[in-house]
């Protein structure tokens, strides 16, 4: 993955966060934090 890449990948999960926020809350990112940590975690136990 080259750098430019990563940069507009990341623009664009950070303008997707920015708008869910604004228009729902910080409730859906919330759980959505939560879940990404438990997918962390399940896959750490299986490496």
């Amino acid at each position: 993955m080259t750098n430019r890449l990563a940069l507009i990948l990341g623009g664009m999960i950070l303008g997707g966060l920015i708008i869910d926020i604004a228009i729902f809350g910080t409730g859906h990112a919330l759980f959505l934090a939560k879940k990404m940590a438990d997918l962390i975690e399940w896959l750490a136990f299986w490496r």
